[in-house]
């Protein structure tokens, strides 16, 4: 299954269906299923600030609770696309959502669908861009 390594708190904000966009600074044509990763980096101030800790917490999480180094969902890369300055200046997509990202002109917003968070991390070390993991009858 093809993988995503993404910092924490921001794996998780998916995985709870808080975050339904991942910007990038690189646009891809692949659609289909996707794990996401959380990576080993956390960026802790972050998890403090507003709207995150509440988010995170609306859930039980803090940042001394976020899961890393682990595969903890998969979903379905849905649509890639690129943000235009109209976008920027209207706010798009607005709420968290523009919070949670950065939806700079010229960065890709890649919208993930049926985010299942599984029932057990599965450890693994992350890679850049996508990379494959061998999912397991059983795992999710």
């Amino acid at each position: 299954m093809k993988c995503l390594t993404i910092r924490q708190p921001w794996a998780t904000l998916i995985t709870l269906g808080e975050k339904q966009f991942e910007t990038r600074s690189w646009q891809t044509a692949y659609r289909g299923e996707l794990a996401i990763h959380a990576g080993l980096g956390i960026d802790k101030s972050v998890c403090r600030q507003e709207p995150f800790k509440s988010a995170l917490a609306r859930h039980g999480f803090t940042v001394d609770n976020l899961p890393r180094g682990a595969i903890i969902a998969t979903s379905r890369l849905a649509g890639c696309y690129e943000v235009t300055q109209a976008d920027a200046a209207e706010g798009w997509p607005g709420g968290n959502e523009l919070v949670f990202g950065d939806y700079a002109p010229g960065r890709y917003a890649w919208k993930l669908e049926d985010v299942t968070a599984l029932a057990r991390p599965i450890p693994a070390k992350g890679r850049l861009s996508f990379w494959e993991y061998p999912v397991l009858e059983g795992e999710q």
